[in-house]
């Protein structure tokens, strides 16, 4: 049995990384358990790159948490002497009533954000890989960019070392129960005590909560890494921006720039579902067609072979918002997951904002959409 702890962190990806480098900056004692050695290629924080944007289509109340999320970003490239972020703008294109351009707009305008309307014409003279169809229309914001997830969550748990936190890896978490002075987790090697837990386990987060019966879903995506075919320089992060499309209403697929690994793009959601330890890593030739034809649609210079693929999971809420709140019965435990394939970007403010929970009681953010849901 070890010694009481401040805070537990189960889970050592993104969001748990942040979660325990803000809390040992706070001087809170902590410690950080992973069945894994992360970064590492099973959950959801892997494939080289993730996208940043701020004219959120999903809904206004991220923009403010997206501004500072853009800060923390910056300081902790400052502290690790790390390249965390790559800016080169984003686009979100679709149909002017769609999901997307409508969305991205509303939260650009709410916020006075920059932004600019661009049509399918704009759209290819100036970024010429891309060729929306002439129905659509897109919003360019300069801020977007790239986050680079193992980078990221490399230097977050290098930074919870320097301040004090004790990770460890390769130790599973069995179970936990409430303990009189707090909360008792029992692992594949020894049992701790601690004052407060905090559960960031991403798609293995429901093993740990079997009473909540919370209706989290686990889905299968795959990333893929397409050559260009022609043009390779249009691909070229300071001529190609990212970009999230809306072909059909309510059907997502997003690229990024060539980085010198490929095109890379994947559709957002539509995976099969599945289970953590049980996920098929293995891409069907069905599946590499589907997402070529869209290449080939939307992005015709990079229907080259096939470079490389990966499979990564979302953990998916039925309205795909955040799920930040305390246990129902325990207080002292907070749960932070999932985050419905949008998450990676907003992972080192919700560190600082699980932080802010803990020591103070509340957060500086409004966090309504992210609580008191789904209980029951």
């Amino acid at each position: 049995m070890s010694k009481p702890l401040n805070v537990i962190v189960v889970g050592l990806g993104a969001m748990d990384s942040a979660a325990s480098y803000h809390l040992a900056k706070s001087g809170r004692k902590v410690l950080g358990l992973d069945r894994f050695t992360p970064p590492h290629a099973f959950g959801s924080s892997h494939g080289q790159t993730r996208i940043i944007r701020e004219a959120y289509f999903e809904h206004p109340l991220y923009v403010p948490l997206l501004r500072r999320a853009y800060e923390l970003w910056t300081q902790l490239e400052d502290e690790s002497g790390e390249k965390l972020l790559r800016q080169t703008g984003g686009l979100m294109i679709g149909r002017p009533d769609g999901v997307i351009v409508s969305g991205a707009k509303q939260s650009a305008e709410e916020h006075q954000l920059r932004y600019e309307m661009l049509s399918a014409a704009d759209v290819v003279r100036r970024f010429p890989a891309l060729r929306p169809g002439d129905d659509m229309v897109a919003v360019w914001e300069p801020r977007a960019g790239i986050l680079f997830p193992e980078t990221c969550v490399q230097a977050h748990l290098t930074a919870a070392l320097m301040h004090g936190a004790s990770l460890r890896f390769e130790e599973q978490v069995l179970s936990w129960k409430p303990d009189s002075s707090g909360v008792r987790v029992i692992t594949s090697r020894r049992e701790y005590l601690a004052e407060r837990l905090v559960l960031t386990a991403g798609s293995w987060i429901g093993l740990f909560l079997p009473d909540l019966n919370l209706p989290f879903t686990m889905e299968r995506q795959v990333q893929f890494w397409f050559e260009t075919k022609s043009n390779p320089a249009q691909f070229h992060p300071e001529c190609c921006p990212i970009h999230i499309w809306e072909p059909e209403p309510a059907k997502f697929f997003y690229g990024f720039p060539d980085l010198g690994n490929g095109v890379k793009v994947a559709r957002h959601h539509e995976g099969e579902p599945t289970h953590p330890d049980s996920i098929n890593r293995e891409v069907a030739a069905q599946e590499i067609e589907t997402m070529r034809r869209l290449v080939r649609k939307f992005l015709p210079d990079a229907d080259g072979p096939l470079r490389s693929s990966a499979v990564c999971m979302y953990t998916n809420t039925p309205d795909e918002h955040f799920f930040i709140d305390a246990h129902p019965a325990f207080p002292q435990v907070t749960i932070a997951s999932p985050c419905s394939g949008h998450g990676f970007k907003f992972s080192s403010v919700i560190g600082e904002i699980l932080a802010e929970l803990l020591n103070d009681g509340k957060s500086r953010f409004d966090l309504s959409l992210f609580r008191n849901r789904f209980q029951g």
